[in-house]
């Protein structure tokens, strides 16, 4: 038999439509409590007391407080119940929030039975209005053709006072919830006006399973858009071009290179009939990779910091595999976009677990490569470089992310919306990191520094010796020799692979869209660390061939560069694609734009570099030195 449940109807924000972090509390605008056992003036109401949240619904900006609404779920009767409430004469201040709201297409969002409702807080008339005809199927719809009006003219602020909640259930599981606005219900807002709110709950049978009811949620025809597939086609035929374009590089050039160099005479035997214009034999030009062999494998400038970056890089390229990965299997485990806060709590659970990465990561480069550097003399003490390359990976990342997260929460905290991150949610993550990633990230440097994974200690493991003192770098190369001209373009290949699935990722973050293609983000992201990788390797190969021997650099930037057109599409979608306005929006959008252009650089960076080390190191072994 089914019994009655009760289902507590949740009011989780209010606020601008085309301001997602502009997020107040529902009661913020002047609405009145409804009149049920749960008013405030009734013993044990439940009336506005927050919800129990996690710590990922906090940071997500989750502030969920009950409305008030006593929603008793009783599937098979056909009688439609109400609630309503009538608020005092609404005083000047009151009204002119009830009509700025109106103005800027402020929403509301609900939940009940943790599925989300959203409807219109009202509309911009003429005077007089009979009501407004609706074309679109719900209030969502709706906002996503309005515009915010700037100058009302003699337009006046109308507010809906009517909801209707349809409750769809199959047995005794709600499916569904709709929620409208009666356009015949719009009062106009004046000053000492009473309006009286209503909320008209009746229930409908489905047949729709329980396991799908999130379905209707995913916009399916924005996501799974024809050219969604192009651009993952796209990106593919632009790996085979890359791949190709190195396997070239590869298989011919350095071929050729080889048999200039006299090691493969018996494949490529250089002509001595050849003549030059003076009718003398051509002679092969001492040029080349091969003559930086003994400054290729020299320490990075800067290198505590720069093993650092690369250790951080590791992690974040561990943490961003392990959170796609989870939300791909979300079929085992429950899809992500179902609970609130999911993607958020695997991304503290995977970046505390994969600090030893970072540590081992950058222990074991530093390890390598401090022995190519200058030893102290006799009676100074020994480095204690590799200490400051700890601390540095400790706090290179939790120090920048703190520092963009504590002025957005001290704005947030400043215009009073809900996505202010409470002392003690902060608390627990320092916590969380004190406690969990700092030891994890100093275990792996221990462990990074004692390997004996990586070979012979020291300069020995390397293919070719390294020269006492550095040689010269030639000034007078064309552009393609030059850093400068070659790391912009690596940056662009790599842009161009993903550029398109930002789109989708960024129309989710601002758009109240559920991301939930993760098998086309995996795709991108194998897609993207080829580019990279291929991309850093063509870039370094052209800059060992102009005889410059500071590759180290080069390749990270050459995969960083990512982040800086990602940053600059950032700024294009926020101009032309989004609505948004004011200090409060402009700081979040950009604060975590910068964020994931710092992290997203971090990570191509560190791929750059691990792919071109690969290749130096395959170039370099097979070259016979004097």
């Amino acid at each position: 038999s089914i019994h009655p449940s009760i289902h507590p109807s949740i009011h989780s924000q209010v606020g601008p439509y085309a301001n997602p972090q502009e997020a107040y509390e529902y009661y913020e605008l002047p609405y009145c409590a409804p009149d049920t056992k749960h008013h405030p003036s009734a013993e044990d109401a439940r009336f506005n007391s927050l919800k129990t949240h996690s710590m990922a619904e906090r940071l997500g900006g989750h502030s969920l407080r009950h409305s008030g609404h006593d929603v008793t779920f009783h599937p098979g009767t056909d009688t439609v119940k109400s609630e309503s409430c009538t608020t005092k004469p609404l005083t000047q201040h009151q009204a002119q929030r009830f009509a700025k709201a109106v103005q800027h297409r402020w929403f509301y969002q609900m939940y009940l039975d943790d599925l989300p409702v959203w409807g219109m807080v009202g509309e911009m008339l003429p005077p007089d209005a009979a009501g407004v005809e609706k074309q679109e199927k719900d209030d969502l719809d709706r906002l996503d053709h309005l515009g915010d009006i700037e100058e009302p003219g003699n337009l006046k602020p109308y507010v809906y006072t009517n909801r209707n909640l349809i409750i769809s259930y199959n047995n005794d599981q709600i499916v569904k919830v709709d929620l409208t606005s009666d356009p015949k219900s719009l009062e106009e807002i004046k000053d000492g006006k009473q309006l009286t709110f209503t909320l008209f709950v009746s229930y409908a049978e489905t047949q729709e399973n329980f396991h799908s009811r999130f379905d209707r949620y995913l916009d399916h025809d924005f996501f799974k858009h024809p050219i969604h597939w192009f651009s993952v086609f796209n990106s593919f035929m632009m790996v085979l071009f890359l791949t190709g374009l190195v396997a070239l590089i590869l298989l011919r050039t350095l071929k050729r290179d080889y048999a200039r160099y006299g090691l493969l005479q018996d494949i490529e035997e250089p002509s001595h009939n050849e003549l030059d214009e003076d009718g003398k034999p051509l002679v092969p030009e001492d040029s080349g990779w091969k003559l930086v062999h003994g400054d290729v494998f020299r320490a990075p400038s800067y290198l505590p910091f720069f093993a650092a970056l690369l250790g951080t890089g590791w992690q974040l390229v561990i943490l961003t595999l392990g959170v796609i990965m989870f939300a791909v299997l979300g079929p085992l485990h429950g899809e992500v976009h179902e609970e609130r806060g999911e993607v958020l709590h695997a991304i503290l659970v995977c970046y505390s677990l994969s600090s030893i990465v970072s540590g081992y990561s950058s222990g074991q480069f530093f390890k390598i490569y401090h022995s190519t550097t200058a030893k102290p003399k006799t009676g100074e003490p020994p480095s204690s470089l590799w200490q400051i390359t700890m601390g540095i990976t400790v706090l290179l990342l939790p120090t920048v992310t703190s520092i963009i997260l504590s002025c957005l929460n001290s704005i947030s905290l400043w215009y009073g919306t809900i996505n202010t991150i409470p002392f003690m949610v902060l608390l627990k993550l320092f916590f969380l990191w004190v406690f969990v990633s700092v030891p994890l990230c100093v275990l792996g440097t221990l462990v990074g520094r004692h390997s004996k994974l990586v070979g012979t200690v020291g300069a020995s493991q390397f293919p070719c010796r390294i020269n006492a003192l550095p040689r010269p770098i030639p000034e007078n190369v064309p552009w393609y020799g030059k850093p400068e001209g070659l790391i912009p373009l690596a940056g662009l290949l790599s842009f161009g692979s993903i550029f398109i699935e930002l789109y989708y990722v960024l129309t989710s973050l601002w758009n109240y869209k559920f991301y939930h293609v993760y098998g086309f983000l995996l795709g991108v992201y194998a897609i993207l660390a080829i580019v990279v990788g291929m991309s850093s390797i063509i870039v370094v190969y052209f800059c060992l061939n102009a005889e410059n021997h500071l590759w180290q650099w080069t390749s990270f930037f050459s995969g960083a560069s990512t982040a800086g057109y990602v940053f600059l599409y950032g700024i294009y979608y926020y101009n032309f694609k989004t609505q948004m306005n004011g200090f409060l929006q402009f700081s979040f959008y950009f604060g975590y734009m910068g964020l994931i252009s710092i992290a997203l650089g971090l990570l191509c960076g560190t791929l750059g570099h691990f792919a071109a080390s690969k290749f130096v190191r395959a170039i370099f072994a097979n070259v016979k030195v004097d």
